[in-house]
């Protein structure tokens, strides 16, 4: 029965595992977790001590990794140390579904190992097997989802998806990725039922596994390698939404519909020491958006971690408000690497210079040159910096109604009513450094509703969802005293996506505010979402 169950079908199905494996080496260059990969050990160290303690995330694949004490194969493994296990909607049973692709992953996140620690080893990992459907499983794969995200009293604050479905499986006729595949409108329909962030790997491309790299409430995430010792670049083995001339390939099908960039921001994805079933080191290392995803789902523990303890402690300027997916999301964007600083602080203080495949960086990226492309085609935002991401949290949640400090976020709302402000300015109290960047990150979310058959509340194999829509905001950067948008320094005014990204210097000294504009209504009158922003002030 075990053997029956096993998984196999590991080669397109994981994110972009297969492609690299046989030219992997036992171990990377330099570890993904120092600071040449995100820099997260020294938030593992005092005085900040975050490994992830009283917080769930979770993980949902084909199969499952495997746990002491249930199945044959774990007798020997102390250091992966997991929740609960599913299948589905019910627990795992010993021996079946016991999948390797999923036990390396959930060692990135939570592995105990001495010289193979993961990311968050004090955090609780519920994961759940979705099984294998010969037609394609999207709805079990909603299922099983739903199950990880209702765990630990429906507060499981993020959910790893290290693979995907194929869009030839996708029984809508002529498929493409427009966000409404099940799979995809199941994961935003959860990320607001459940609040919870959903950090998919992103793998678009030719005859890849592409739903649902085309969500609008989670991540999707590219995997970057090391070079020079700095994991800093876009992997050869990417599949991105536009991937290079290199691949000598044709007009690429698996691609967001329209104008909308699919990846959120590159985490280390080459040559990742993991951790087997058996407990014992991977041998290839593991490649692919597989192994990036899982750095990005298990520091969303580390941030609320840290977060949960300046709640418990009173802090000002602290709330439940922290725990928002949409806040996550900014916080992880906008604290990203994209050039390194030079030391004067200009450059947000910025740890490396990132560069897609052809070795292109950000700033010669149409992404910084356009106000109406918040994001890189294949960095997002640029590289996730786990030290960055909690600098730019620590701040604490700071409102509109007064200046705010040069580093913060907010979590408010914009609105087309009387009670709601359709716009919302964020002064800063301190005149910015001539010269000095300012990023700023705008998350929100659609909205998605179940066509909930039986009304109990949960999806069910055979119900669907409804697409509601994206109501469209933007931001501008402008200088305190201006009123009109039109005098901005400058915008993210993008009309498709769910983020708007700012990172544009000002080029003299004095005051400045960021605006949120509520542009165009969709759906409902009143629209949450998620501000982080990070600037220099002037000495």
């Amino acid at each position: 029965m075990a053997q029956r169950h096993r998984v196999k079908r590991f080669g397109w199905l994981v994110g972009g595992t297969l492609l690299a494996l046989a030219s992997a080496p036992v171990l990377a260059l330099v570890n993904s977790m120092d600071e040449g990969g995100i820099d997260v050990r020294r938030l593992q160290a005092p005085p900040y001590n975050l490994t992830g303690r009283k917080i769930a995330i979770g993980q949902v694949e084909i199969g499952r990794p495997a746990q002491f004490g249930l199945d044959k194969v774990a007798a020997g493994n102390f250091v992966v140390n997991l929740g609960r296990l599913f299948y589905r909607d019910g627990l795992a049973s010993p021996n079946d579904y016991v999948d390797p692709h999923a036990a390396n992953v959930a060692s990135i996140m939570v592995s105990s190992d001495k010289f193979l620690q993961g990311v968050a080893p004090d955090a609780r990992l519920y994961s759940a097997a979705s099984g294998f459907e010969q037609q394609g499983g999207q709805a079990e794969e909603c299922l099983a989802s739903q199950t990880v995200a209702l765990q630990n009293g429906d507060d499981v604050r993020a959910i790893n998806f290290s693979f995907g479905e194929s869009l030839a499986q996708d029984p809508r006729p002529n498929a493409v990725l427009d966000g409404n595949a099940l799979l995809t409108q199941c994961i935003d329909w959860s990320a607001n039922q459940h609040n919870v962030l959903y950090v998919i790997a992103g793998n678009q491309g030719r005859g890849g596994i592409p739903i649902p790299t085309d969500n609008f409430n989670g991540m999707t995430i590219a995997n970057s390698s090391e070079v020079n010792g700095v994991f800093r670049k876009v992997s050869s083995f990417d599949l991105g939404s536009e991937p290079p001339p290199i691949y000598n390939r044709a007009a690429e099908p698996e691609s967001n519909v329209g104008d909308r960039r699919s990846v959120s921001l590159m985490a280390p994805g080459t040559s990742i020491p993991t951790i087997e079933p058996d407990g014992t080191p991977s041998n290839p290392a593991g490649t692919g958006t597989s192994f990036a995803a899982p750095h990005v789902t298990a520091m969303v523990a580390l941030v609320q971690e840290y977060g949960d303890r300046q709640i418990r402690e009173k802090q000002a300027n602290w709330s439940l408000d922290a725990r928002r997916n949409e806040v996550i999301k900014a916080i992880l964007m906008n604290s990203t690497d994209k050039v390194q600083d030079p030391g004067d602080g200009l450059l947000l203080g910025m740890t490396r210079t990132v560069v897609d495949q052809r070795n292109v960086g950000w700033l010669q990226s149409d992404a910084y040159a356009d106000q109406a492309i918040p994001l890189n085609a294949s960095m997002g935002t640029g590289h996730l910096n786990a030290y960055r991401a909690i600098l730019q949290f620590s701040p604490g949640q700071w409102s509109s109604a007064a200046a705010v400090p040069a580093i913060g976020w907010d979590y408010s709302s914009v609105g087309t009513t009387n009670d709601v402000p359709k716009h919302q300015d964020y002064v800063i109290q301190q005149p910015l450094k001539a010269g000095s960047y300012v990023a700023a990150t705008l998350a929100w979310n659609r909205v998605v509703n179940l066509n909930d058959a039986n009304r109990n509340g949960l999806f069910d194999v055979g119900e669907t969802f409804e697409d509601k829509g994206l109501n469209n905001l933007d931001i501008y950067l402008m200088r305190a005293d201006d009123n009109d948008v039109d005098d901005a320094v400058w915008s993210s005014v993008s009309q498709v996506d769910s983020v708007e990204h700012i990172f544009h210097p000002v080029a003299a000294a004095g005051r400045y505010k960021i605006r949120v504009v509520y542009r165009d209504r969709v759906n409902e009158k009143t629209q949450p979402y998620a501000l982080a922003w990070w600037t220099t002030s002037a000495p």
